[in-house]
């Protein structure tokens, strides 16, 4: 019951910002000693801090209704995730670097990284990057490494089952690897999961969204009733490997045809350059500028189709009407979300009858990384101060 109610505190405060104690009792049904005493104890274990009325801006402190910090009286003192502290190092192993971030447990900004390094092609490299990186670090203890991690990963166990673009690491144990840098617990994070958890937390909107990513890869994740999507199995929103009628393209998942090899980074890229003459500028700005000079060509048409397609049928089959775009593709100019949510919206069978909204937003890996590292550490850290005290 202590761990249930702990983790409903902070997830409360996640959600809020800001509260006080009496009214966190109040809202969440507890007795006011009790959530008094589950705050104590996160307060001196540096999970929460105290701030004082005055000091919380009324646009920002997001307290509900009736707050007690708001009547007339002595100036209250509310509560917070502490913002001040860095407790974890965030990284994002993705395909091209390897980003590392020192992170507080009440982050909530997008994603700011300190460090990037190019991401190594071996578990040997990687360990020796890793100690270069660690002893640039200002900051040498932390409560946990936080990993997001592309491919199919098995969390719990620590390992990449299967990585399209970076097959090294299905031959390791990724964690021991960053375990043997940093002596802490290391959490490894599926990224697109990583991603819909950051999505989550900083937003208010409850209700139910699928996010979808680009960039190097392209996948997704579902976030039904305020968590992420249920599955027995380490798979899910790999909307990036769904075939494409007619696409010849050799996937680095090792099929012909995924989307993933037309609307990612390099496929967009080699689209481009195979409709334009020998010798023109093929890079990602001529791309953007392309786009702002022409719109929505023929051939990013198709792409666009293709992508929206494989997203329509997951919006049917799960009966989502919400779509979060993040990555490269919300970076292009609008004339491509414009199309591309048209698109989306023609292949559901919900805009017949009601309105589907597909809309951009930025990153927020690293928001969504200290979210697991407060549900699967700072909890069982919580839990085991009181068995201590007690």
């Amino acid at each position: 019951m202590g761990r249930l109610n702990t983790r409903t505190l902070l997830n409360r405060l996640q959600k809020v910002g800001t509260a006080s104690r009496a009214d966190l009792a109040k809202s969440l049904g507890m007795s006011q000693p009790t959530a008094g005493r589950i705050a104590d104890e996160l307060l001196e274990l540096g999970v929460l801090e105290e701030v004082a009325t005055q000091d919380v801006a009324g646009s920002t402190r997001n307290e509900p209704p009736g707050n007690s910090a708001s009547r007339l009286g002595r100036p209250g003192r509310l509560l917070r995730l502490d913002t001040t502290r860095p407790r974890f190092l965030a990284i994002q192993l993705d395909v091209t670097n390897t980003s590392f971030g020192l992170l507080p447990v009440g982050f909530k900004g997008e994603d700011q990284w300190t460090f990037q390094i190019p991401t190594p092609n071996s578990d040997k490299k990687l360990v020796e990057r890793l100690r270069l990186v660690a002893a640039k670090l200002p900051q040498k203890k932390f409560w946990g490494v936080l990993v997001s991690v592309p491919g199919i990963v098995h969390e719990s166990a620590g390992k990449v089952l299967f990585s399209p673009n970076l097959h090294w690491t299905e031959q390791i144990n990724l964690t021991r690897q960053f375990q043997n840098v940093w002596n802490a617990p290391v959490v490894l994070v599926q990224e697109e999961q990583a991603l819909a958890l950051g999505h989550l937390s900083v937003e208010r909107v409850a209700e139910d969204f699928m996010l979808v990513d680009f960039g190097e890869s392209v996948g997704g994740s579902v976030i039904l009733e305020g968590k992420l999507f249920p599955n027995a199995l380490p798979i899910s929103g790999e909307l990036g490997h769904t075939p494409v009628l007619g696409n010849q393209r050799l996937c680095g998942c090792g099929a012909v045809g995924c989307m993933e090899s037309l609307v990612s980074i390099r496929g967009l890229l080699q689209s481009f350059a195979e409709s334009h003459a020998a010798g023109a500028d093929k890079s990602w700005p001529a791309l953007v500028r392309h786009i702002e000079k022409e719109g929505v060509t023929p051939w990013l048409a198709r792409t666009l189709d293709a992508a929206a397609m494989a997203i329509a049928g997951a919006l049917n089959v799960l009966g989502i009407r919400r779509v979060v775009i993040t990555g490269t593709l919300a970076e292009l100019p609008p004339d491509v979300i414009n199309y591309f949510s048209e698109a989306i919206k023609r292949g559901t069978l919900w805009a017949r009858f009601g309105r589907i909204r597909c809309e951009t937003a930025a990153r927020r890996r690293m928001a969504g990384l200290v979210a697991v590292g407060i549900d699967r550490l700072v909890i069982s850290m919580a839990e085991s101060s009181d068995e201590e005290t007690a």
